[in-house]
């Protein structure tokens, strides 16, 4: 919906003539910067299309020219009005395609402000969600840096439902408890990780409380819980003092926001909250964390947090919800016949959906997504060694999957078996073949029913193994001197080659007697780098990946106490783990 330094060392005036702002017209040729180009996406159009930039961003253009930055607008007004969100996110697709620099060479990366809608269209792209329903074409490569969301209706909007705005495509996937919401939100191993794009939220609390019943918990359109990053993790939502567009509109026509209202992403100065948040998340300070209040502050996001339900069959399909409570909370039932309410309290809560019972750990702070079946369900499928972040696997992979009613099940990917090599009622481990790329469903199957999700093999998703199988412990590793395990009673030394076990270096291709990594890894150690000498499959093992490298000289000692070093594993744009050597 519309309309890197700290900042309080900026003492210039923003100005006001468009000639001297930095926006670069669409199809024109991008002035290439230290930082990245800002793209900007605006939401959808409550007073109609067309709109300008500054319809919805006021000056952020000058702003970011002031900070050396260009920018660059997507209008989600350059469809036709019956679009859905899925179609701007393949519009956008196009749009980044087609960016080059003034050079001619393309344009590679770059940073992304999305306002309210705005987010969504980003979110489809990033998942290369289609129209079909749960159709996902998720793109090899995001070109996406860094993302700031301003007052996204991640998990809707009930004001997407009042009938006087009429019957549209996008108001309709933007209602509270759509399928559209539910899909985007658990399209990948059951969430949304976003690809991995460094993001944060803004979240307005000015909305007179008319739209959810309560004061400060909503911008007039989208309630706290769904404007949060709470999905993608902690520590990544401000609350800002405004309102999702400024006052004067539609929404303040009908008592959603005060009149004199000021929008999150009408900037009008470097000094607007979202400004300063946008300014210096892009430019890599810390800045932004002390902007506005953190979600973990707020009186309702401490506390809260929403859910949105869908209900399947044991074996998977569909089932419409007639009925459902979360412990003495009823819930609203969706035009999807989805469930969904705000304002629960987190923790454990008891689910009694139509006539299926179940337990949720319900987090403060934003939405989640939840199924709710019979029969064997899968929570989330992890690197057997550790579980990483974002949410991807690689070929050769040993992958742990976690759920509930998982014994004796066996489990196939894109339809065929695939090796099961441990098996529990919560946990099964498995082996992904060298054939398997891309997003590829994974289902589990038992006598009592059966789960599939959505998982996203890539080259590589390197994870180490630990001694504790925490993914945080000492390394699995030894010394290649003797075989002998590295522990702190026998640590490693300056100029030692040591033997690093991981999982997911990706395929492999022979080479002098062994199968090599075709991407070929790099590890640090206390930050140092510490030269490979082998990165391959370990020999005689399915799915265990076996790293050889020399501990540099002057490795940093982080615990002299245990002489505990961090080591990491990158391959490609992937890092493993924090795991540790014992070194003196």
């Amino acid at each position: 919906m519309t309309r890197g330094r700290p900042l309080s060392g900026i003492l210039f005036a923003v100005f006001a003539a468009a000639a001297h702002a930095q926006l670069v017209p669409d199809g024109s040729p991008v002035p290439r910067t230290v930082l990245p180009p800002v793209v900007f996406i605006n939401g959808f159009q409550f007073d109609g299309c067309p709109v300008t930039f500054a319809d919805t961003f006021g000056v952020a253009d000058q702003v970011l020219q002031s900070n050396g930055e260009v920018s660059l607008f997507f209008s989600t007004c350059s469809l036709p009005p019956d679009a859905t969100i899925e179609d701007l996110g393949n519009a956008f697709a196009t749009f980044l395609a087609g960016l080059q620099y003034t050079d001619g060479s393309a344009v590679e990366q770059v940073d992304v402000v999305a306002h309210s809608m705005g987010g969504l269209v980003l979110r489809c792209f990033l998942s290369g969600k289609q129209n079909a329903a749960g159709r996902f074409q998720p793109p090899a490569a995001t070109n996406v840096r860094k993302t700031v969301f301003l007052a996204t209706p991640h998990f809707g909007t009930p004001i997407a439902s009042l009938p006087f705005l009429g019957v549209v495509n996008l108001l309709e996937e933007m209602s509270s408890g759509s399928t559209f919401l539910f899909d985007l939100g658990t399209w990948n191993d059951t969430a949304d990780d976003l690809r991995g794009v460094d993001a944060i939220a803004a979240a307005g609390n000015a909305g007179t409380g008319e739209l959810t019943g309560t004061a400060g918990f909503d911008d007039g359109v989208v309630p706290l819980t769904s404007a949060a990053l709470e999905f993608y993790g902690p520590g990544r939502t401000r609350v800002l003092p405004y309102c999702h567009i400024p006052g004067g509109s539609l929404i303040s026509n009908i008592g959603l926001c005060a009149g004199d209202a000021k929008g999150i992403a009408d900037i009008d100065s470097a000094m607007h909250e979202s400004a300063q948040i946008i300014v210096s998340f892009l430019n890599g300070t810390s800045a932004w964390q002390s902007v506005g209040q953190a979600a973990e502050d707020n009186k309702f996001l401490s506390v809260d947090g929403g859910l949105i339900v869908a209900a399947h069959a044991a074996y998977d399909s569909f089932l419409p919800i007639d009925s459902a409570t979360a412990g003495a909370h009823k819930l609203s039932i969706s035009a999807d016949q989805l469930a969904f309410n705000d304002m629960l309290a987190a923790g454990l809560q008891s689910l009694a959906v139509n006539d299926i019972s179940a337990s949720v750990k319900l987090p403060a702070g934003g939405y989640e997504p939840y199924l709710v079946k019979p029969g064997p369900l899968i929570a989330r499928v992890f690197p057997a060694a550790a579980a990483n972040f974002p949410l991807e696997l690689a070929p050769r992979m040993l992958i742990a999957i976690y759920g509930t009613d998982l014994a004796s099940a066996s489990v196939s990917a894109n339809g065929f078996p695939i090796p099961v090599y441990y098996n529990s009622a919560t946990q099964i481990t498995a082996y992904l073949p060298s054939s398997l790329f891309g997003l590829v469903p994974l289902q589990v199957l038992t006598q009592d029913g059966q789960n599939t999700v959505n998982v996203l093999i890539e080259a590589a998703a390197p994870a180490i193994f630990t001694q504790d199988s925490s993914g945080a412990g000492a390394a699995s590793a030894l010394k290649a001197s003797d075989q002998s395990l590295v522990t702190a009673s026998n640590p490693l030394h300056a100029g030692d080659p040591v033997e690093l076990y991981a999982t997911g270096l990706g395929l492999t291709k022979p080479s002098g007697g062994f199968d090599v990594a075709v991407q070929q890894p790099t590890v640090t150690v206390g930050g140092m780098n510490c030269p490979v000498t082998f990165a391959g499959a370990a020999p005689g093992f399915t799915g265990l990946d076996q790293i050889n490298c020399t501990i540099p000289s002057g490795a940093l000692i982080f615990d002299p106490a245990n002489s505990s070093v961090p080591v990491v594993i990158t391959s490609g744009s992937r890092t493993s783990n924090t795991a540790t050597l014992a070194i003196e």
